[in-house]
């Protein structure tokens, strides 16, 4: 594909702002609306030649590389359903695929997840065990005449209600050597008997909710339905939530960026105490301060995607945007919400949802803690990020 980045950064800007944005309200109403709407949204996308930017262009994609794809994906991100707009709330699943699937999973799930067909979701995380250690699941599968029995307990399957497989991370093999080698994962397509969706869990930020609870009870599927190596499931699990936590950052920028434009017109616009807000030293002080932290989130997001686009190594990178980006992004929203007033909490603006959003923006695809970690014992190790970059 030959594209102009700016090009393509503008009229996905303008189909953001024109088209996605001003049906927001229908979209998170719910209903069948909602699935027209967001359907009608995909096919003027792909007509305008903005579908799925940043997938492979031998799939139907756009194949820009992550760098111009973070630039893109900061605009989509402007709008909380972007993603489904465009097509790029897959891409996490569809680079898991790509990397692992065989010929056959490929045709079955990677082409029409990437042509917007069906979606994906992943069963890792269980009620029972801390999610930021994925080496102590406790679901189990077996292989017995040919196939893998399941047995566990999962939440916060996100989309599994909607979709069309789960990828499942269970223990196969219990006596590795490593607990990294124990787990394996395993696609279970919609409708097999045993797997059950227990209930849909309400979360602050998804008010349909999205995120399951779910228990495999005797889950047969056949053996050849193992993604990758048998015994590789921690490893293919991290090649998808390494890419994936820059795809957050790129969108945090998008939704901070958003939540800053709305915080320079109310300052312009109210006035308090004589004087319009714009003209307070404190409001004024939130604005610098937003606009440095966005920044410094963007270069940081840009160098991690210039370093995957290297090598696909770029793993203390991934963690400095992770937990930083998330900060910023949840820091903008609440001096956003303040310059508002009570306006800022009712929903007769975004900033109240994009604030639900933004507090577990710290949690999903590890916690804070976890990166801060990643991060020191890189430094303590003698390993510095900047040391690794390098120009475009």
């Amino acid at each position: 594909m030959t594209y102009d980045i700016e090009d393509l950064r503008a009229r996905t800007r303008a189909f953001i702002d024109d088209r996605v944005i001003p049906a927001e309200a229908t979209i998170e109403a719910g209903g069948l609306d909602a699935l027209r709407t967001v359907d009608a949204l995909k096919k003027q996308a792909k007509a305008e030649g903005l579908w799925a930017l940043g997938h492979p262009e031998r799939l139907g994609g756009g194949g820009l590389p992550l760098y111009d794809f973070a630039l893109i994906n900061e605009i989509i991100g402007r709008s909380e359903f972007g993603q489904q707009a465009v097509g790029s709330i897959t891409m996490q699943d569809a680079i898991m695929l790509d990397l692992h699937g065989t010929e056959q999973q490929r045709r079955d799930w990677l082409q029409p997840m990437v042509d917007g067909d069906i979606y994906p979701s992943v069963a890792m995380t269980e009620p029972e065990v801390a999610g930021s250690d994925p080496t102590r699941i406790l679901t189990t599968a077996r292989l017995e005449d040919g196939h893998w029995i399941i047995n566990g307990h999962k939440w916060f399957t996100t989309g599994a209600s909607g979709s069309a497989f789960t990828t499942v991370f269970a223990v196969t093999d219990p006596d590795a050597s490593s607990p990294h080698r124990r787990i394996s994962a395993i696609v279970v397509p919609k409708g097999t008997p045993g797997m059950e969706i227990v209930r849909v869990i309400k979360t602050m930020g998804s008010e349909q909710g999205d995120h399951c609870e779910m228990r495999f009870t005797d889950v047969r599927v056949p053996a050849d339905h193992v993604l990758g190596e048998r015994g590789a499931g921690f490893r293919i699990f991290q090649d998808r939530v390494g890419p994936g936590r820059i795809f957050h950052a790129m969108r945090w920028l998008g939704q901070a960026q958003r939540a800053l434009e709305l915080m320079i017109e109310r300052a312009k616009t109210r006035e308090a105490h004589g004087s319009p807000l714009s003209d307070k030293g404190e409001i004024r002080r939130y604005l610098a301060e937003s606009a440095a932290e966005i920044q410094a989130s963007r270069l940081l997001t840009l160098d991690a995607a210039r370093r995957y686009d290297q090598d696909g190594h770029a793993g203390m990178e991934i963690s400095l945007v992770k937990f930083y980006g998330a900060r910023m992004l949840h820091n903008v929203i609440d001096r956003a919400i303040q310059v508002h007033g009570a306006l800022g909490v009712s929903e007769d603006t975004p900033l109240a949802s994009m604030y639900r959003h933004a507090r577990y923006a710290r949690i999903y695809d590890g916690p804070d803690e976890v990166h801060r970690m990643v991060v020191a014992r890189g430094l303590l190790s003698g390993r510095t990020p900047w040391d690794k970059t390098v120009a475009k």
